[in-house]
């Protein structure tokens, strides 16, 4: 009886884990996170530490099995895979991601032991966002996918977003869930689980209303460009011409905009292979009409050191080289292990450099703005850095390695994070979707359909200002939810102390 009973919750494991994508876009049935945290804490609850972790490693099976299967499209759509060949290979990366949450159960299975209500809940929620912690930094460059706070982008919580980011407002998430769980155990009374929840969510209610930043000067005009290039054509040196000549069509009809933006490498060849012919005629075109243009492409230095860029055209002609590179896709990690992968993800330009963290921000439309391309819209401490200099966001990106997936949906949710962490507008260009524009409070304005050409075209203003989570940063919002939580450990054992004695 005992086996079968083991079976049945390592059954509801990976239901559990699958329902929790459901929070995330493109469904937005935000408060299945809740329900999918709650099941994970009471899967921990009363079981052996083995046992724990096994069901915590079919919650991750079922999370990432059902909210990252788009891996499988890039690799065998695009990187030339056959079906077995990327169908084990996307299992061996869900399989691989799983583990992070064996390790979350494990932690939590041992707290569960402990005596203390609000430690035992407080202590959970802290280990859920240092193991995600981990997880978004530390995994192969870092792979935040799914974090829980990504989630609540439309709910109260993501008032605490500005204050402390994706791992506060995740801790709060957890702690809330885990509070459900506690609740459901019996082990906390219904006034007292209720107060607490309606405490944290109404706080968040309250946050929502503040705003951090400020304007900084008039709106400016800018508009998106989404060419909508097929991602198997995107490369063919045969259609280069007829991809320059779209771009270059669409940018010339919105002469009238400040700013005009096209999406991640929109220019599917070296910088040294275009710049006579096509850059400096361009630029010399936004000089004229007093526009910047955005664009994107690969760039040769003279060591021929391969980077993934963005260029300015018109008045400041200047670089901004990605910095945060992503693993299988632009650099190989792990060699010469990883060498085989090579051989299966027949990836172009997947030899790339990363640039200089320090690099100057680029300027349009009269002021500098943070640049992100791609994946490192994903990291909210890519943007914070130079916070302070700059004036609004841009991300381009590329996601029609995904086709018609949840993955561009889930990419835009985290980009509308960024802008919702620093205060700024971002301005979003994709190659075929999704690209759009988001509101400093994390809000969609507009956004393009996907695999349509497409043009966006909005006023944005200028913000200043500094966020409390953009001066402390990931690594300080960790250390202060580590210190609250040793603070209440401390208080709990100097009470226990205090009535002993």
């Amino acid at each position: 009886m005992k086996s079968l009973q083991n079976w049945k919750t390592f059954a509801l494991s990976p239901l559990a884990g699958a329902l929790t994508p459901l929070a995330f876009a493109p469904h937005h049935l935000h408060y299945c996170v809740l329900l999918g945290l709650t099941g994970f804490y009471l899967l921990c609850q009363g079981v052996s530490r083995r046992r724990a972790m096994a069901n915590g490693y079919g919650f991750g099976l079922g999370l990432f099995g059902t909210g990252i299967w788009w891996t499988y499209i890039s690799i065998h759509d695009f990187g030339g895979a056959d079906p077995v060949s990327a169908t084990l290979l996307t299992a061996l990366l869900v399989a691989v991601l799983a583990l992070f949450f064996a390790l979350t159960a494990f932690i939590v299975s041992c707290i569960a032991d402990m005596p203390g209500v609000w430690w035992r809940i407080l202590a959970a929620a802290w280990a859920w966002v240092a193991v995600e912690y981990v997880r978004g930094y530390w995994l192969l460059n870092g792979f935040p996918w799914l974090q829980i706070a990504y989630s609540q982008l439309a709910t109260p919580l993501a008032g605490y977003a500005p204050v402390g980011g994706v791992y506060a407002t995740g801790f709060l998430l957890a702690a809330s869930a885990f509070a459900l769980g506690e609740l459901i155990q019996k082990r906390l009374p219904g006034l007292t689980a209720l107060a607490f929840i309606g405490l944290v969510w109404g706080g968040g209610a309250v946050l929502k209303q503040i705003e951090w930043t400020r304007p900084d000067g008039d709106a400016i005009k800018i508009t998106l460009i989404q060419g909508n290039i097929a991602q198997n054509e995107k490369w063919l040196p045969e259609n280069l011409a007829q991809s320059l000549n779209r771009y270059q069509q669409l940018t010339e009809a919105h002469w009238s905009s400040d700013v005009i933006i096209w999406p991640e490498t929109a220019i599917p060849a070296f910088h040294s292979e275009v710049n006579q012919h096509f850059l400096a005629p361009l630029s010399a075109q936004a000089r004229e009409h007093g526009v910047d243009v955005v664009v994107s492409l690969p760039v040769e230095s003279d060591g021929g050191e391969y980077y993934n860029s963005v260029m300015t055209l018109g008045e400041r002609e200047r670089f901004y080289h990605k910095t945060h590179l992503l693993p299988f896709g632009e650099y190989l990690p792990l060699q010469p292990l990883s060498g085989w992968v090579l051989d299966k993800l027949q990836i172009p330009l997947g030899n790339f450099k990363a640039g200089a963290t320090d690099q100057t921000l680029l300027e349009a439309g009269g002021h500098a703005f943070i640049t992100t391309i791609c994946y490192e819209a994903a990291f909210g401490n890519q943007v914070i850095g130079q916070l302070d200099q700059a004036a609004y966001l841009v991300n381009v990106t590329n996601d029609a390695w995904f086709g018609d997936s949840a993955q561009p949906h889930q990419h835009m949710q985290m980009a509308q994070m960024r802008a919702l962490e620093t205060g700024r507008y971002l301005a979003r260009a994709t190659n075929t979707g999704l690209s759009g524009f988001v509101a400093p409070d994390g809000r969609l304005i507009s956004q393009a359909p996907m695999f349509e050409t497409a043009i966006l075209t909005a006023h944005i203003t200028p913000m200043t200002g500094v966020t409390p989570y953009a001066r402390l940063g990931d690594a300080g919002v960790f250390a202060v939810l580590t210190t609250l939580v040793g603070l209440v450990a401390g208080l709990i054992r100097y009470r226990r102390h205090f009535r002993a004695g």
